[in-house]
């Protein structure tokens, strides 16, 4: 299972310098078909864009995005719209913060 992030080039950067190598730069009007594509790729996981980006989109993609088991869609930024965790939880089917 691969991480891939899609968005503008400065939010790519910090994924690419952190040695995520799946990092595609995309202009806000080639989002929606960058992520589609990266959909379709079986060996990527989890998917990451930027919260602002992603508000961008239609809502029907966007909630086509929100509910995709596979790769997981995490949303970056200010504005988050679910919590991370449970994002984590879906992804890998394990809660990493449960305790006891």
């Amino acid at each position: 299972m691969e991480l891939a992030a899609v968005g503008d080039e400065e939010f790519v950067l910090g994924f690419k310098l952190v040695g995520i190598r799946r990092t595609y730069a995309v202009p806000d009007e080639d989002l929606e078909a960058k992520i589609t594509e990266v959909m379709e790729d079986e060996r990527i996981g989890v998917l990451i864009v930027h919260s602002s980006s992603l508000a961008k989109v239609p809502a029907v993609f966007k909630a086509k995005l929100v509910d995709s088991p596979k790769p997981v869609v995490i949303s970056v930024g200010e504005e988050e719209e679910e919590d991370l965790r449970s994002k984590v939880k879906r992804a890998i089917g394990v809660d990493l913060y449960q305790t006891g």
